[in-house]
C-alpha cells in the first residue's frame, strides 16, 4: 500500500513509488456525453488503490478549446467544462489523498492556446504590454507576410507545416513548435516566467502534489533564431537548466508537502539527464528521455517504419539504466499518451502471446533501476487499435500528416502502416473496463472507437484473477513497495550478447535480485553460470509456475515468459 500522506519520507520517496498516468478524455464517462472526465476518474478509484500505485499523472483538463486535445490551455487556472469543474477537481484531490495516492498535473507551458488571454493581449497590437510574451518577428526581408517563403525562418512544427503562422491584423508572424494554435510562450521575459511560478504555486496550495512538464526543455529559445532544423536549434537551449533551478527555488523550495517533478525532454541525452536530475543542482527529479521510443523511426520522419530488434531496445535502455547509475534517476515507461501500446510496439500483440507478452515487458521494466509509470490500460495488456479508414482517426498530428502527404500525392493506403503502428490515437481509445458495448467506459457514443478486442481484453475479466495481466502489475508494484532493493539497489546487466533474453541483476545490502525475461515465442537456454546460486531462490514474480519451474529446475525459459527470483531477503 502507499505510505500515508502525512507520513516522514525520504527525499528520494518517489524511487520506490509507481505512478499511474490518466488520460482522462478516454480513461472514464461519469455523465454519459462519450468523453472521459474527472467523474469518471472519482467512480473507479478502487482500481488504483487494487493495482496499490503511489501517484496519478493527470493529463490536461484545464480549460481548452481542445484543439490537441487539452494541450492548449485557455485557462491555467480552471477546469475544462467538458472534464468538469473545479469543485470536482477538489474532490478528486480529496478522494486520492483519502487513499494515500499522490496527484501529478501536467504543466503545458512552453507554449498555451492561441484562445489564452495572454496571447490574444499579446496579440492585440505590436506594443501590448504583452506583445513580447511570445515569439514574434516580422516577414523574411525582402518578403511579403503571409506568401510562401515569408516565415523568419525554414522552422517546421512537430505537427507538419511551417512552425511560424502569420498574424494580418500586426503584420508579424509568431511562432509555434506545435499547432499553429498553440503558440510558444517567450521564457526569455521574467514576467512570463513569474506568472508561471505563480500559478503553480496556486495548484500546490490547492494540494496537488507535483508537477509532469510538457516538454519542458524546449522553453529556452537561442538568443537567435535562424535558419536550420528546428528541433536542434530549441532543444536543451541556453538558459535551460538556469529556467529549472529558478522554478525550483520560487515554487517548490518552501513547500511543505512532498512533492514530483519529471520533466519531458526529449532528444535528451544521458549525460544532460544526469544534470537535470543531479539532485545537488536542484532542477528536477527525473525526466521521461525518447531514445527507446524513437527506435525505429526511419529517414521519413516518425511514420516511416524500420524494424528494431530486441537487443536495440535492450542496449538503449540498459545504457541508461548504467549511466544515471550514480547520479541522477530513470522514469521507467514502455507507453503513455503519445506513444502506441507496448504489447503491440515491443511485445507480441497475437492473442496467443498477448498475456504473456505483457506481464513480460512489466516484469523487466518494474525491476529496473527508476520509477514506473503505467499508462492507463497498460495493466490489463490493451492493444493498439486496427484502424482501417482515415474516420478512425482523430489526433492532429496523425491527421496533419495524413493531409501533407495527400498534397504530395501519397494516398492514404501508403501511409495506414505507418499510423496503425505509432498513430498516438493507439493510446487514446477508451479503457476497456467491461465487454459491455462501449467497453464500460461510456454508455453514449465514445468519442473515439473502441478496441473491438474489449470483449476480451478488460479490467472485469482480470480482478482477482490469478494469472491475469492486471494482478502481475499489481504482484509488481508490491514487490517494490515491499523490497529496498528493487526501489534502490544497484544493476548489473548480464547476458548481453544473447539475441533474445533480458537479464538483469539488483543488489543492495546483501539482498539480490535477478530478473530473466524471454523475448521470443521458442523456449531458449539459459546461458552457462547465468543460475549459478540461484536454483534455491526465492521466486518474487513470474508469468506463470510453469516458467518458474522450467527456469528453477531445468534453466530454460518459455517463450515470453520472465521469472524474478530473490535471494538474501
Amino acid at each position: 500500500m502507499p505510505a500515508p500522506l502525512d507520513a516522514p519520507l525520504p527525499r528520494d520517496w518517489w524511487s520506490s513509488a509507481v505512478v499511474y498516468q490518466i488520460y482522462p478524455r478516454s480513461f472514464a464517462d461519469g455523465d454519459g456525453d462519450g468523453i472521459g472526465d474527472l467523474r469518471g476518474v472519482l467512480d473507479h478509484l478502487d482500481h488504483l488503490e487494487h493495482l496499490g500505485v503511489d501517484v496519478v499523472w493527470l493529463s490536461p483538463v484545464y480549460r481548452s478549446p481542445q484543439d490537441d486535445n487539452g494541450y492548449d490551455i485557455s485557462d491555467y487556472q480552471d477546469i475544462d467544462p467538458v472534464f468538469g469543474s473545479l469543485e470536482v477537481m477538489d474532490e478528486l484531490i480529496a478522494a486520492l489523498h483519502g487513499r494515500g495516492i499522490r496527484l501529478v498535473m501536467d504543466l503545458v507551458v512552453n507554449h498555451t492556446s492561441d484562445e489564452h488571454p495572454w496571447f490574444e493581449d499579446s496579440r492585440s497590437s505590436p506594443v501590448s504590454d504583452r506583445r513580447d510574451w511570445y515569439w514574434w518577428r516580422p516577414p523574411r526581408e525582402g518578403h511579403t507576410g503571409g506568401e510562401p517563403g515569408a516565415e523568419p525562418t525554414d522552422w517546421r512544427s512537430f505537427f507538419s507545416g511551417p512552425a511560424w503562422e502569420f498574424d494580418e491584423a500586426t503584420g508579424e508572424y509568431y511562432l509555434h513548435l506545435f499547432s499553429r494554435k498553440q503558440p510558444d510562450l517567450n521564457w526569455e521575459n521574467p514576467q512570463v516566467r513569474e506568472s508561471v511560478y505563480a500559478m503553480m504555486r496556486w495548484w500546490l496550495d490547492r494540494g496537488v502534489d507535483g508537477f509532469r512538464m510538457d516538454v519542458i526543455n524546449l522553453v529556452s529559445k537561442p538568443g537567435t533564431l535562424t535558419d536550420g532544423d528546428c528541433f536542434h536549434s530549441v532543444v536543451d537551449g541556453p538558459r535551460m537548466h538556469e529556467f529549472l533551478a529558478e522554478m525550483r527555488r520560487e515554487v517548490f523550495a518552501d513547500h511543505p508537502r512532498a512533492f514530483l517533478t519529471v520533466g519531458e525532454t526529449p532528444g535528451v541525452d544521458v549525460d544532460t539527464a544526469r544534470r537535470y536530475t543531479d539532485p545537488e543542482r536542484g532542477e528536477v527529479d527525473m525526466v521521461f528521455q525518447f531514445e527507446h521510443v524513437d527506435l525505429g523511426i526511419g529517414a521519413g520522419g516518425k511514420f516511416d517504419r524500420v524494424p528494431v530488434t530486441m537487443p536495440e531496445l535492450r542496449e538503449s535502455l540498459m545504457r541508461w539504466q548504467t549511466g544515471l547509475a550514480d547520479r541522477g534517476w530513470n522514469s521507467l515507461y514502455w507507453d503513455n499518451h503519445d506513444q502506441p501500446r507496448a504489447v503491440s510496439r515491443f511485445g507480441d500483440d497475437d492473442p496467443a502471446w498477448r498475456e504473456r507478452s505483457a506481464k513480460t515487458l512489466a516484469s523487466v521494466l518494474h525491476t529496473l533501476r527508476g520509477t514506473p509509470y503505467v499508462y492507463q490500460g497498460e495493466e490489463l495488456g490493451m492493444t493498439n487499435l486496427p484502424f482501417a479508414t482515415l474516420a478512425d482517426l482523430r489526433d492532429i498530428e496523425s491527421l496533419n500528416h495524413v493531409a501533407e502527404q495527400e498534397v504530395a500525392g501519397v494516398g492514404f493506403e501508403e501511409l495506414l502502416a505507418g499510423l496503425r503502428e505509432v498513430s498516438r490515437d493507439n493510446a487514446r481509445t477508451p479503457v476497456q473496463w467491461s465487454a459491455a458495448p462501449g467497453a464500460g467506459f461510456t454508455d453514449g457514443e465514445p468519442w473515439i472507437g473502441v478496441n473491438p478486442n474489449h470483449r476480451e481484453i478488460n479490467a472485469e475479466a482480470q480482478v482477482g484473477v490469478a494469472g491475469s495481466v492486471l494482478e502481475h502489475y499489481r504482484a509488481l508494484v508490491a514487490l517494490r513497495h515491499e523490497h529496498e532493493v528493487v526501489a534502490r539497489g544497484g544493476i548489473t546487466p548480464l547476458a548481453m550478447d544473447h539475441p533474445d533474453l533480458w537479464a538483469f541483476g539488483r543488489e543492495l545490502d546483501g539482498v539480490e535480485l535477478l530478473t530473466l525475461a524471454s523475448f521470443t515465442r521458442e523456449p531458449l537456454t539459459l546461458p552457462e553460470g547465468l543460475l549459478d546460486g540461484w536454483r534455491d531462490a526465492a521466486v518474487a514474480v513470474s508469468t506463470s509456475t510453469e516458467a518458474a519451474a522450467g527456469v528453477q529446475e531445468g534453466g530454460v525459459l518459455l517463450g515470453w515468459e520472465s521469472v524474478v527470483l530473490l535471494r538474501g531477503a
